[in-house]
């Protein structure tokens, strides 16, 4: 956290410097920050979500608002779970079932 503040001032400080430049200068690196770590990890869920998701209207039809609200506040271990869960899954009982067992 000091050190992404620290970089930002750095930003402001050396207006004509790009980030790589001033991270270059810091001995830092983009990918090992918490904001890129977090930023990398919200897009894994989002990828997974939506993988999932596709799969599901496929393999059972349009699901219920229900349903899909249940899915969006999954973890991502979760949703790779229910990814490979819904190739056993024949219909939308199937889906509830497994998503009760996995918020008890």
């Amino acid at each position: 956290m000091i050190l992404e503040m620290i970089t930002t001032i750095m930003m402001y400080r050396f207006e004509n410097l790009t980030l790589r430049e001033v991270q270059v200068m810091l001995g830092i690196s983009l990918e090992r920050s918490r904001t890129y770590q977090e930023i990398k990890q919200e897009g894994r869920q989002e990828s997974a979500l939506n993988l999932v998701m596709r799969q599901l209207t496929r393999r059972l039809g349009e699901l219920p608002e229900e349903a899909k609200n249940n899915i969006a506040n999954l973890s991502l271990s979760n949703l790779e779970n229910l990814g490979e869960a819904l190739l056993d899954s024949t219909s939308l009982k199937d889906l509830q079932s497994w998503l009760s067992q996995v918020q008890d």
